[in-house]
């Protein structure tokens, strides 16, 4: 499983209120969520941002309340992967619930910019900048975590059995 796009790049500490301000939680409908994606830090984010593309952020991406609603909207929004230093542990558990990839790399975090064409392989959490042509080395899940985030989240991949 692979994903390619452009890259959005983040600080630290971008916490769920910032992903999705609560402000807009009177709604479940994860299309309605999405169009609000990120819009207290980067208000072109959900006009720009295509099937594929890529969230690059610091430390403690997605910290702060413990709703699946954070990753569920980057995820609706098309972003193909999250690429961080660190993930909050509940956003991380939930992005895997919900089938978000996310993988954690120090360096790409640091060296990858933001309007970077970036390729990623989850099969093997090889990072690839097209653009500067350097790869990076990201853990890989392992193969029960990429088939629950390849069948779109834990309930669908329990549901198929």
């Amino acid at each position: 499983m692979n994903t390619q796009g452009l890259v959005f790049k983040y600080p630290d500490n971008v916490d769920t209120d910032v992903i999705i301000p609560a402000r807009y939680l009177n709604t479940s409908v994860a299309a309605e969520l999405a169009k609000h994606c990120m819009e207290d830090i980067d208000t072109e984010f959900v006009k720009q941002v295509k099937p594929g593309d890529v969230m690059v952020a610091g430390w403690n991406f997605g910290c702060g309340s413990s709703r699946e609603h954070a990753p569920l909207v980057i995820k609706t929004c098309g972003t193909g992967c999250v690429i961080a230093k660190s993930f909050a542990r509940i956003f991380y558990r939930n992005a895997i619930n919900i089938g978000l990839p996310i993988l954690e790399c120090e360096q790409a975090a640091d060296e990858i910019a933001a309007g970077d064409e970036v390729k990623v392989d989850f099969d093997t959490g090889v990072i690839t900048n097209i653009t500067t042509g350097k790869t990076y080395q990201a853990e890989p899940f392992p193969e029960f975590i990429q088939n629950i985030i390849q069948k779109g989240g834990l309930l669908a991949s329990l549901k198929e059995g």
